[in-house]
């Protein structure tokens, strides 16, 4: 037998934690039968109940090989105590009587697990007291919620049975006596109940109820003596079997007659769903379940009722999972005994449930009560001076409604059509697949219903510093979910909430917020001027209106030529209707894809349990295990990994320690997200010398444990406060005003708010006092709530595009055109006439050709004049601004100069920008109030200074290849490196969504971020999410549904691109992963090579994650990996090494013997198959050179590139372009540029100045574009066609 697990491993439980049986004291019983006898009443008066056995695992010791009797205990009313397990414990001695026969021991040895109140248990399972009948009655169940003093709930589940007493007080073995003996019902004597309670840290309420249905079937027509052995052998058995790992994979148990399905959470963040979600449903209308939902959002004081102990339970926890992921954080008692109701005089929220012959009590003893009748239907209050329950929010209440009434809440009509099923389970399985739909499109509606209301919480968020905007927040909010939101805002578990959306957590709010975005949103994503309503939008508020703006209602992307930008689902297209706005689909249930779920059936149970019989049980389950990981398809990888949990569990069990650190290892790597980290650390602690001396030996447990256990025990841990935005009290130097702004959610780049920040200390001491920034703060508030106040007709709405925003109104002014104001979007300016409201143009900004501020007389008056000079147009356009002349001046020609940047540059963000510019402006002026205030406010006219002071014209090439620019690190603090690109093409799987089958283009920034694109129209597919910490090397396709990432840390991440979720890591490596390349196979799984620093080189299945072969290269310096015939061809600096998959040498190119009279190394290379040629670049040299692969010792040619300082890559395109990119001078400047090589010609065909700052990459996209990133300086991504 393998060596035990040490004592002091403590080893995960099961799903039982305590069972006990309660009931009243026997010697309480001898009055009740003789009265009922004599009188033959038919109900007696209630007695006290308490605990007669408590049964707590484990039950047999490995030590042994008898049963352990340490865990069962009989107590009688003098013997009630709190139990204590005692930490030594001798080993028993063996049994000397019948084999098999319980032992006696101290009743202290018995462990009551922590959240266990024995004393005020039987209250609890009891709760209406013990009633002895004089008939019997049917079994029943009800449910229990246990929360210790930490908050931690454990879970119970009872059974109530009732069986009769004689005169000798005991029962009799068979039928019931009144049954046995011929006597009528009248003759029977007393009928006593019985109450099994099972105690589990898991809310299993369905399964727990049918495994002690079957366990009753036994207890009624046991012995007396007997029915201890018959739950504790019941107990032993739950104790036994582990708690399946969060996905796909549940657990079966065969109970006789019955198989128990113990399911598993959709995922780590999900809770744990083992009932019947519709049950609210049933008995409420949607409306009042609205209504229960905002007493539970607004903490009040919550009572539920029922005559049913069960129902009050199920449906508080229903509400419970409807809240998802938000969490209630008070007191939860969903049953109170009749001696409990003292509970509900608590000054805090709470929800309790009580049963419903103390609803008059209740509501009379206590004031500020929510009183809700289960039974009824029917809500309300105690006393309805003190109780403020608001409405939620008018749209989201309306589409919820129309989604619940879309429901089919009656199993019996999708029966109808079918044939009665003969097979018990078969039936309940059909019925339990039924329910699993119904609760997963109730949890889609409720958490639809969440992202409804708090979809835009994220808008006033300030990441960086963790604040969160709560007064701009309610000024967002409509007039009538005001008082809604007032009351939400202050609860713990909004404040909850909004810590997990300032960590950015991706949980199940998030994923449903990011589905169900309109284009709006996902154009948003990208920009960084400020939020304002789109004429989509203000069409929206129109929705009585029976026609829409529909001319041109397209997305409006620069100069993108060929790069088209397509429509996007139905579900976003223009001028929704209200009701479905901002709350995803219409009124059914959002179609999401079902999940495939999967079962394993655990092994029988053999009795007596005894330590053979464990043994050999858990033996059966690695076996079962085992096999069904042999038949299991190796592209199922989240099935394995539930297998890999289970067996690491089992071998813990058994005491196979290695064997199970192994398990763990495989999962760490197929999905970090169930990895017991904790577990498996306690494990390596446990570890003896020699275990642990050969746990080192074997390289895939070094690096777990070095994992688990080389990591920093005192870790600071992350400060999760979250501040409300406050307008500053001192003055502020500049860094605390940058943090300040950024807090306020005006702007976030830091180089525009150090423009801000000279422009608000023109001719004073550079400092901000408050009064100053609470001028500034409330200007731009006054013009974003007058924005947001924007009423444009449909007569004007139809000439404008769809996402474009009125940023600025001027006051109604004369002009050549006619009396209006004249109105700024980011796009254009027009004329919205006075009288009947009309639509004039006056230019877009591109058409613009000069911008002037004059004066015209009028009579003795000079009148300040704005006038616009068209490139289209020979009338010049003049505006009579008066006093806001110089600063529509100003605004107009900052826009002009970032249009025309932004054609120029294929870049729209430089209109974003200078849109934040010019609106910065009017705050500015509007906050300043001074003579300067125009002076002040040029200095935020970057963009005009720039076209102004340095005129520099993009070169010809550079402008007709360019034809596109995106920016990643939109809506940061700062740029950020693009330190690796990635473009994977489109595939139309059945598992993915419509956009999720669009291509996609994956860019690794800093710090382990990844930001993913939709290629097709270059706007956020994904926003940023993490792999890890440390800086990303090399990213590759390796199948279509997995994109493999190598990091700085010496980890490969693996991306599901289903998910969007990095849930496996490939640890194998010991240094930095530099390259990652794919051989494709067209039957076997594709293999993928990897190289480190360190020069080790692996080959990976890439199902299976498993290593294939393994070498290692002499010397350190591995920077790349290609793959040529058959051969790897790594690059080690100071040489090319040709290799076979084997890893056995072939060739190598050394850069001593061509490069003798400079120092050097290889920085790259890339092969030409077609020309048989390899091409490879060199530090410190401004060429590209070739060498033959026919012959490696041949000199190489060579090609010059003109004005190059540093060269960082290159990729080959369409056969016949070799791409490098780098550093080089343009117009006297450093700036990153691009040479594309003919490989046939060996000449440079273009020099293309790409960004502002070096460029890091380049991928190639199917050979019709190339894209490069930039350094951190400038952060972005350009897109260029190939020719």
């Amino acid at each position: 037998m393998a060596e035990a697990a040490p004592q002091y491993l403590a080893l995960p439980s099961g799903l039982l934690e305590l069972c006990a049986l309660l009931g009243a004291p026997r010697d309480s019983l001898r009055g009740p039968e003789q009265v009922a006898q004599k009188k033959g009443v038919k109900s007696l008066s209630s007695l006290d109940p308490e605990v007669l056995s408590v049964f707590v695992p484990p039950f047999v010791t490995k030590e042994d090989s008898q049963p352990a009797g340490v865990s069962c205990v009989t107590l009688g009313k003098t013997r009630r105590r709190s139990f204590r397990k005692k930490r030594e414990r001798p080993k028993a001695e063996p049994s000397k009587g019948h084999p098999g026969g319980p032992r006696g021991q101290d009743p202290e040895d018995v462990g009551i697990p922590n959240g266990v109140d024995l004393l005020a248990l039987p209250q609890l399972c009891f709760p209406g007291g013990v009633c002895v009948a004089s008939e019997p009655k049917e079994d029943c169940v009800h449910f229990l919620v246990l929360t210790d003093v930490c908050g931690n709930r454990t879970y119970g589940v009872v059974a109530q049975y009732y069986r009769p007493l004689h005169d000798e007080y005991c029962f009799y073995n068979g039928k019931m006596r009144w049954e046995a003996s011929g006597l009528g019902r009248s003759a029977a004597g007393c009928f006593v109940p019985f109450a099994v309670c099972v105690v589990s840290r898991f809310p299993y309420y369905n399964a727990l109820k049918d495994c002690l249905s079957c366990l009753l079937t036994h207890l009624k027509i046991c012995k007396d003596f007997e029915v201890d052995n018959h739950i504790k052998d019941f107990a032993a058995k739950l104790s036994l079997i582990p708690s399946p790992p969060p996905g796909p994979l549940h657990l079966i148990l065969n109970m006789k007659p019955l198989q128990i399905v113990f399911p598993s959470r959709a995922d780590p963040e999900s809770p744990l769903i083992d009932l019947d979600l519709h049950l609210p449903l049933l008995r409420f209308r949607p409306e009042k379940v609205l209504q229960i939902l905002t007493c539970l959002l607004t903490e009040q004081h919550v009572v539920f009722f029922s005559s049913s102990w069960a129902l009050l339970t199920l449906v508080a926890e229903c509400f419970m999972a409807y809240l998802h992921p938000l969490q209630w954080q008070h007191t939860f008692v969903p049953i109170l005994s009749r001696h409990m109701l003292d509970f509900v005089m608590a000054p805090t929220s709470f929800l309790m449930g009580c049963h419903l012959d103390h609803f008059e009590e209740v509501s009379k003893e206590a004031d500020g009560l929510i009183l809700i009748n289960i039974d009824a239907g029917s809500i309300t209050y105690s006393n309805d001076e003190d109780v403020d329950v608001p409405d939620i929010p008018l749209l989201a209440a309306q589409t919820f409604i129309q989604r619940v009434q879309s429901l089919q809440m009656h199993h019996e009509l999708d029966l109808a059509h079918l044939c009665a099923s003969t097979d018990l389970n078969e039936g309940r399985a059909c019925r339990r697949a039924w329910q699993q739909r119904l609760n997963c499109q109730i949890q889609q509606i409720t958490l639809q219903l969440l992202v409804c209301i708090f979809r835009e919480v994220k808008n006033h968020l300030n990441y960086e510093h963790r604040v969160f905007n709560s007064e701009e927040f309610l000024k967002t909010r409509a007039p009538g979910d005001q008082q809604f939101y007032k009351q939400v805002l202050d609860t713990y578990m909004f404040h909850a909430f909004l810590k997990a959306r300032l960590s950015r957590r991706l949980d199940a709010f998030a994923q449903m917020d990011l589905h169900t975005q309109s284009e709006e949103d996902r154009i948003d994503g990208m920009l960084l001027s400020p939020r304002r309503p789109t004429i989509e939008k203000m069409a929206s508020r129109k929705s009585s209106a029976p026609h829409g703006a529909h001319r041109r209602m397209v997305v409006s992307m620069p100069n993108l030529q060929d790069i088209m930008v397509p429509e996007l689902p139905p579900r976003n297209s223009s001028l929704r209707k209200i009701h479905t706005e901002d709350c995803g689909s219409s009124h059914t249930v959002l179609d999401m894809p079902s999940k495939l779920t999967y079962t394993f059936k655990i092994p029988e149970i053999h009795f007596p349990l005894v330590g053979q019989c464990v043994q050999a049980f858990h033996a059966d389950c690695v076996a079962q295990l085992s096999k069904a990981m042999d038949s299991l398809a190796p592209e199922n990888s989240v099935l394995l990994a539930r297998y890999f949990y289970l067996r690491g569990l089992v071998q813990l069990m058994q005491g196979q320690l290695l064997g199970a650190l192994l398990d763990f290892q495989s999962l760490y790597k197929t999905d970090v997200r169930i990895f017991p980290a904790d577990l498996v650390q306690r494990t390596v602690e446990s570890l003896s010398a020699p275990e642990r001396a050969q746990a080192e030996r074997t390289p895939e447990l070094r690096r777990l444990i070095s994992e688990v256990m080389d990591k920093p025990e005192d870790v600071p841990k992350a400060d999760d406060r979250v501040k409300n935005f406050e307008l500053p009290k001192k003055h502020m130097q500049l860094d605390d005003f940058v943090k300040r702004v950024q807090e306020s959610g005006i702007v976030k780049d830091a180089g525009i708010i150090h423009r801000l920040f000279e422009a608000l200390t023109v001719g004073h001491q550079k400092q901000i006092d408050p009064e100053t920034f609470k001028d500034f703060y409330n200007c731009w508030k006054e013009a974003e709530a007058e924005a947001q106040e924007v009423n444009l007709p449909f007569s004007v709405m139809e000439q404008l595009d769809k996402n474009e925003c009125v940023y600025k109104l001027s006051s109604s002014v004369k002009t050549n055109r006619g009396v209006g104001k004249i109105a700024m979007t980011q796009k254009r300016l027009f004329l919205l006439t006075e009288g009947r409201p009309g639509y004039v143009e006056i230019s877009t900004f591109r058409n613009i050709e000069e911008v002037r501020s004059t004066t015209v007389a009028f009579l003795l008056l000079r009148i300040p004049t704005l006038k616009i000079k068209m490139v289209s147009k020979k009338e010049v356009f003049e505006a009579n601004l008066k006093t806001e002349c110089d600063l529509w001046h100003l605004m107009v020609k900052e826009m002009w100069a970032g249009k025309k940047l932004a054609d120029d540059h294929k870049d729209p963000q430089y209109v974003q920008q200078a849109l934040t510019h010019a609106l910065l402006m009017d705050a500015v002026v509007g906050a300043l109030q001074s003579p300067g205030a125009i002076y002040a406010a040029s200095k935020l006219s970057y963009f005009d200074k720039m076209k102004n002071e340095m005129p520099m014209a993009v070169p010809k090439t550079t402008s007709e290849t360019l034809k596109h620019k995106i920016n990643p690190s939109a809506g940061e603090t700062f740029p950020r490196a693009i330190d690796g690109l990635l473009y994977t093409p489109g595939h139309l799987d059945p598992a993915e969504k419509v956009e999720d089958a669009h291509p996609k283009l994956w860019c690794a920034l800093n710090e382990g971020k990844v930001v993913v694109f939709d290629a097709s129209s270059w706007t956020v597919h994904q926003h940023c999410f993490k792999v890890g910490t440390s800086k990303l090397n090399c990213m590759v396709m390796a199948e279509q549904s997995q994109v493999w990432v190598g990091s700085e840390d010496s980890v490969i991440y693996i991306i599901n691109v289903h998910s969007m979720s990095c849930n496996k890591q490939l640890t194998d490596h010991r240094s930095s992963v530099t390259g990652l390349v794919v051989q494709d196979r067209a039957q076997a799984p594709s293999t993928v090579y990897s190289c480190s620093a360190d020069g080790t080189v692996l080959a990976w299945n890439a199902s299976s994650l498993q290593v294939t072969s393994r070498f290692q290269l002499p010397g350190d310096g591995l920077s790349a990996i290609r793959l040529h015939g058959g051969r790897l061809w790594c690059c080690t600096g100071n040489s090319i090494v040709v290799v076979t998959t084997a890893g056995f040498l072939h060739q190598e190119l050394k850069i001593g013997e061509n490069f003798k009279e400079i120092s050097t190394s290889f920085l790259g290379f890339q092969l030409v198959p077609e020309q048989e040629q390899l091409w490879a670049a060199c530090a410190g040299y401004d060429d590209i050179y070739i060498w033959s692969l026919q012959d490696l010792a041949q000199p190489p040619q060579r090609i010059h590139l003109q004005d190059c300082s540093k060269i960082n890559c290159m990729i080959r395109v369409k056969k016949q372009q070799i791409w490098v990119g780098g550093t080089g001078l343009s117009q006297g400047r450093s700036k990153g540029k691009i040479y594309v090589i003919d490989a046939e010609r060996k000449t440079v065909e273009k020099e293309l100045v790409a960004h502002t700052d070096t460029v890091k990459t380049l991928c190639s996209a199917e050979d019709r574009y190339v894209l490069s990133g930039s350094g951190r300086e400038e952060g972005k991504i350009a897109i260029w066609k190939v020719e």
